[in-house]
């Protein structure tokens, strides 16, 4: 007997506003310069709610047995705003059915990692219970493994990393998995160039990790642009994935919000990926292939 396609979608970047009104003891360092642009560098106005709204609804209607969102949920790390994002994470689904793996903008400062892990940590959960990076979920015969590149940086830079030890970890959890299908979840782009001040600073060694252990789809954000790249494996090239930002009304019609649809067959591995995006009409549509 075949066995039903694995619908997951995935989106990125809905950058949840309206920003709650900060503290003045809040507004330190990189958060000062964040609220600024947020206020005055048209970041508020380039993320439309109604639009994020109109997404999760459209989303919601093709029935994905699983989302994957790939970060950057809140803009400056407020306190307030993990307490906004928990409540919207409730309406893509239940926590067991909705896997994130954070952004810069979730890991702003070092103090949001508390407020992140106290607030989000159901949809940052791996199957054995824990908290820690990188997390395993194992659902119909797909392996969802999520990432944290997110790390607190200095002002203007917006750049991430993963570390030596998640990436042991990630390794050792590709290993374990190779009889499902294997999603790897992450915010920064993982193939673009590499130390730059928005870049994945350890690309390099994710690479190795992959081209030694194999995975079947990576999925990520942060460049808010639809991107279709691939790294090298084991048994040929592994697709990357990128999606434009869910709640983005830029001017740019290629940058406009969208997000993935990928049908996965465990059986055969194969994978039918479709993106759907806000055209001018306000409707979202199927773009062609």
């Amino acid at each position: 007997m075949t066995s039903p396609l694995f619908r997951l979608a995935h989106l990125s970047d809905p950058h949840i506003g309206p920003l709650p009104k900060p503290r003045w003891r809040e507004l330190i360092g990189k958060r000062a310069t964040g609220y600024i642009n947020w206020r005055q560098g048209g970041r508020s106005r380039a993320h439309d709610m109604k639009a994020l709204t109109a997404l999760v609804a459209d989303m919601r209607a093709q029935s994905p047995a699983h989302v994957a969102l790939t970060g950057d949920v809140c803009n400056i790390g407020l306190p307030g705003e993990f307490t906004l994002a928990a409540k919207w994470l409730h309406t893509l689904g239940s926590p067991d059915d909705v896997s994130l793996a954070p952004g810069n903008h979730d890991v702003y400062l070092r103090s949001s990692v508390t407020h992140m892990t106290r607030e989000l940590s159901p949809w940052m959960r791996g199957d054995d219970g824990g908290h820690r990076f990188p997390y395993l979920r194992r659902r119909d015969g797909v392996a969802i493994i999520g990432l944290c590149s997110g790390v607190p940086t200095l002002p203007f830079v917006a750049a991430g990393r993963l570390g030596r030890e998640q990436l042991a970890r990630l390794a050792q959890m590709l290993r374990d998995t190779r009889d499902c299908v294997r999603v790897v979840l992450l915010h920064h782009p993982p193939v673009d160039g590499g130390g730059g001040i928005r870049n994945l600073g350890d690309h390099r060694l994710l690479a190795e990790v992959l081209l030694r252990e194999g995975a079947e789809l990576l999925l990520h954000g942060h460049s808010h642009a639809i991107s279709h790249k691939s790294l090298p494996g084991p048994h040929g090239a592994i697709p990357v994935l990128g999606i434009c930002s869910a709640s983005s009304i830029g001017r740019n019609p290629r940058r406009r919000a969208a997000y993935y649809l990928i049908d996965i067959d465990p059986n055969s591995r194969r994978l039918a990926v479709s993106a759907r995006q806000l055209g001018a009409e306000g409707q979202f549509h199927t773009l062609s292939s």
